[in-house]
């Protein structure tokens, strides 16, 4: 059933809030820690729809994995331990559990079919089986295997060189996952720009050699992970909601704590100070495979400007939100070379353009992004959905926050998949 919530205007918002763990990040040590030799103890992973869908899956393929509030334990079973699935493996709305294990399974010696909710039936999964196909698996799907249902028979693989038509982790990853899978041959997956690297840096801490340099990473297959323990920062995809809400609600201070600023995805803080925005990073002194920082911000006089290029792939998931900040920049704000957006959970051109015009936003679509003239003050008194999208969700809550009248918001609870407890957040800082 739709979650509807009405949603006012606030004064202002102060406080700190601890960002949950990232997602990707949490989907990865999961999936890490199953294929590794050992133990391995998670904390502060995400306990959203998506990673658990994770965790489930890799369940069902025979990995003890232990979920309390604090702590996921997984009893790694080694490359070579998953056993086939007596089930379909559901991913949910999850286009990370999807892909990723994709590349895990071409290499396993059983059958398994993935299948998920009707978003993951329209993602496009050819990007991922087309090269795995070429390693050797043996994947059949609808249309070829463009989309899910998919069936995998994991084999024999062999070691390619790849130029991925697209910058994206997932796809570098299910191909390095299959990769170790070879019989101690190199694969290397190139890409247009460097996507997000928590993959690379990751199967470093299981003890895993990986190669990198500015647009490629490569590993040879035949080496195993050794389990360790794995803290996953604060995810920047959901502080960059509240980063966006401090910076354009009146009288406004926040500390988020404990976020991850990889540099491959910090691509809002660099769009944030583009625009003005007062701000400030405090590094963490405690040393992670992943660089952490608080980060403070505040009320800020923001001016538009154009995000495009190698940019882009640093920040594809904040879009939506950064739409919202350009609303209240004065002048015109381009977003360019994102035609990604068409095949996240939604086409989020269109639903970000559609959701924020019902408010007042000055805002319109092109053929790989949007254009935002602002400064607008935006009306409110609509009915606005997340499409089941939950960062179209986040993004329309974070603008009720200066709307002029309340909205009210459809399925609202689809912010579950990476924030659980958004509203929580939301609420406790505008008291």
């Amino acid at each position: 059933m739709s979650e509807v919530q009405r949603l006012s205007k606030v004064t202002s918002l102060t406080g700190s809030i601890n960002i949950p763990g990232d997602k990707s990040i949490s989907h990865r040590a999961v999936m890490f820690g199953a294929i590794a030799n050992g133990k391995t103890e998670i904390s502060n992973f995400l306990m959203g729809a998506d990673c658990l869908s994770t965790v489930s899956c890799f369940k069902k393929m025979g990995v003890s994995i232990d979920v309390s509030k604090d702590l996921v334990t997984v009893e790694g079973k080694g490359l070579d331990g998953l056993q086939e699935p007596s089930d379909i493996l559901d991913v949910g709305n999850s286009g990370t559990t999807t892909r990723l294990m994709m590349g895990i399974l071409a290499g396993t010696p059983f059958h398994s079919c993935i299948i998920g909710d009707e978003s993951i039936a329209k993602r496009p999964m050819s990007r991922v089986t087309k090269p795995l196909t070429m390693m050797g698996a043996n994947i059949d799907g609808r249309e070829n295997g463009q989309y899910t249902p998919i069936s995998i028979r994991g084999g024999s693989l062999k070691g390619i060189q790849y130029d991925s038509p697209v910058a994206s982790a997932q796809v570098k990853s299910a191909i390095l996952l299959a990769g170790l899978n070879t019989v101690g041959e190199e694969t290397t997956v190139t890409e247009p720009h460097k996507s997000r690297d928590h993959t690379e840096r990751m199967l470093r801490a299981f003890g895993v050699d990986v190669k990198e340099d500015e647009r490629s990473a490569t590993v040879r297959g035949g080496q195993t992970l050794q389990a360790t323990n794995i803290f996953v920062p604060g995810d920047i995809s959901s502080a960059a909601f509240f980063l966006v809400a401090g910076a354009i609600v009146p009288s406004s201070e926040i500390r988020l704590k404990n976020v991850g600023i990889n540099p491959t995805r910090t691509g809002i803080l660099d769009v944030l100070e583009m625009m003005g925005a007062t701000m400030e990073i405090i590094p963490s002194k405690e040393e992670t495979f992943e660089p952490v920082a608080d980060i403070i911000i505040k009320t800020s006089s923001l001016k538009g400007t154009t995000i495009s290029g190698d940019l882009i792939p640093k920040l594809i998931d904040e879009i939506p939100v950064i739409a919202l900040l350009a609303t209240q920049a004065e002048g015109e704000t381009i977003i360019k070379d994102a035609s990604e957006l068409k095949v996240k959970e939604t086409n989020r051109i269109d639903t970000v353009v559609g959701e924020l015009t019902k408010i007042g936003a000055a805002i319109k679509a092109t053929d790989d992004g949007m254009i935002i003239t602002g400064k607008t003050n935006l009306k409110g008194n609509a009915t606005v959905s997340s499409h089941g999208d939950h960062r179209i969700g986040m993004m329309l809550a974070i603008a009720s926050c200066i709307t002029e009248e309340p909205i009210e918001l459809l399925n609202a609870e689809s912010i579950d998949v990476s924030y659980p407890n958004f509203f929580d957040h939301l609420t406790g800082l505008s008291k």
